[in-house]
């Protein structure tokens, strides 16, 4: 999901992106993938009443990176909120953004120059003070054409410089008015320098070091296990920890998370990444299920170098052939709605576009004639996430169904991504992906999955085509036009593009389901995107 990851960084680091919903590294939004759990050690079990331990269920590899700079992964991106502080941090469902670090909100969002103050006494895990050069040292590496990050697409279009003012104040200058900044500032979380610019610091962070100001700090990581946080003496800021200790368990199967929060014996308090299917039992069993309906899709990526999906025709054919609705009622148990556009519904941008896959397989027969293609084979190269999974077996009865033999070669995301960064042929990937960890604005989203340098478009093989260079022209005099309403309209023209092309393309969007024990907590709200943000929650 990478609009931002450089070529140049080793594989396995530009992977580790991969991992969250993601994205995937492709999420935000990909979904997650790993074994596991292996073990749950350090788990920090132990007290009783308020002091006992908030055990939460991910169902999602930590084993992705943890550099906030970098990352997409789902879990990892999740606890950062919870371990780091932005300028603003944002509330996790509405976005609207809130002093975090920075003492209050600028007050004219329309202005080319924000001064924050930094909340006095702040102070990093580690005791040190929380200063201006902290900031600037974060700003100036995700800025830093050099230096090739995840958070670089979603700053450098409008964000020119960070200059320190004094000890605690910094002032960010933009290139050009942009309201939307503001709550884009979270994705910018405040790391000491102290501790990241040591030799190998960066390296450390993607395999797990975590230092932050925020409430809750890291006390011991487990890749493809567990990760254990406690509540931060030192923290002093708007979202006070009332958990003493956490255990978040990575359990990527479906049958054993479920297990773990359901029944007499259970050994969590919350769990995302419910299965459908299992939403009565587990309200039966007297758990609280909710969902949030956003931007989770699956989607499909076509590689335009193999042929015939060079072919527009051809990419538009196999998305026609699709039985959606089969698919949101079978796969989804009715938790999704065929995509009518590349944001979901509920979006504040989305129109419907122009091109609708509604399931026509006339049309798509005749799309395919067209393009003098026949005896098409194609092996679907898809993410192992279980609810991708249940979707594949439509797609293939519908492929077959016009003639296109089909086989599904289902993987971990890993292994999935490690064949895209090492540039192997493919013909089509099935993956999830999910922007709306990093946000709402459709700027932003748009950014994420298409752009001349990002890893989405080097995987689709795309970026030189004419059709792609309009493209990315007109995405971003959208990001400069001043006017709101101008903008919306300016995005859903070029949305309008992207669906005609289907180069990388949703087929569903889906809700995602959390489960809790609302007798042992409060203060939960489902997420519309991967992860759990306890930072509102406390026991009952």
């Amino acid at each position: 999901m990478r609009d931002d990851v450089n070529p140049d960084v080793p594989a396995p680091r530009r992977r580790s992106f991969l991992k969250g919903a993601g994205a995937l590294g492709a999420g935000a939004l990909l979904a997650g993938c790993s074994t596991g759990p292996e073990s749950t050690n350090d788990t920090g079990d132990g007290g009783s009443g308020k002091d006992r331990t908030l055990t939460a269920v991910i169902g999602y590899g930590n084993d992705g990176s943890w550099d906030p700079t970098q990352t997409a992964s789902a879990f990892a991106m999740a606890a950062n909120n919870h371990v780091y502080e932005g300028l603003l941090d944002t509330d996790p469902i509405t976005r609207a953004p809130y002093p975090a670090l920075g003492t209050e909100v600028p007050k004219d969002a329309n202005a080319t120059t924000w001064r924050f103050a930094l909340r006095p006494g702040a102070v990093f895990h580690d005791g040190k003070p929380v200063t201006a050069d902290d900031v600037v040292f974060v700003f100036d590496r995700i800025l830093d054409p050099k230096t090739q990050t995840l958070a670089k697409g979603f700053f450098a279009p409008w964000l020119d410089s960070v200059r320190k003012v004094d000890a605690h104040t910094v002032e960010l200058v933009l290139k050009f008015p942009f309201p939307d900044g503001l709550s884009r500032l979270t994705l910018a979380k405040i790391m000491p320098k102290h501790v990241f610019s040591a030799p190998g610091a960066w390296d450390d962070a993607i395999k797990g070091l975590a230092v932050g100001s925020g409430p809750y700090r890291q006390t011991a990581h487990h890749p493809k296990s567990n990760t254990t946080f406690e509540a931060f003496a030192g923290y002093n800021g708007p979202r006070k920890p009332a958990f003493r200790r956490m255990n978040w368990l990575t359990i990527v199967d479906a049958a054993p998370r479920v297990a773990k929060i359901s029944g007499t014996g259970a050994g969590a308090q919350i769990a995302d990444n419910i299965p459908y299917a299992n939403i009565a039992r587990l309200e039966r069993g007297g758990l609280e299920v909710a969902g949030g309906a956003g931007m989770n899709n699956l989607f499909l990526m076509f590689n335009t170098r193999h042929k015939p999906f060079d072919d527009v025709r051809v990419r538009q054919a196999l998305h026609y052939a699709i039985d959606t609705e089969k698919m949101v009622q079978v796969a989804l148990k009715g938790h999704g709605k065929p995509a009518s556009s590349f944001l979901d519904e509920g979006n504040p941008s989305h129109r419907r576009a122009k091109t609708v896959y509604g399931h026509d397989p006339a049309k798509a027969r005749a799309l395919l004639k067209a393009a003098g293609v026949s005896d098409l084979e194609i092996d679907i190269l898809a993410v192992n996430v279980s609810w991708i999974v249940d979707c594949l077996p439509t797609i293939k009865s519908s492929w077959d169904a016009i003639g296109v033999r089909t086989t599904l070669s289902p993987q971990e995301t890993t292994a999935v991504f490690t064949k895209m960064d090492q540039k192997q042929d493919y013909q089509v990937v099935a993956a999830a992906s999910n922007p709306n960890q990093f946000g709402l604005d459709a700027d932003l989203i748009m950014h994420y999955n298409y752009g001349p340098e990002n890893l989405w478009m080097q995987y689709t093989r795309w970026a030189g085509d004419p059709v792609a260079r309009q493209l990315f022209k007109d995405m971003d005099r959208a990001t400069r036009e001043p006017d709101p309403a101008r903008k919306r309209t300016m995005v859903q023209d070029y949305i309008d593009v992207v669906a005609e092309q289907a180069v990388l393309y949703p087929v569903v969007h889906n809700e995602l389901m959390t489960a809790w024990d609302a007798r042992a907590l409060s203060g939960i709200r489902a997420q519309p995107y991967p992860g759990v943000n306890l930072l509102q929650a406390k026991w009952v």
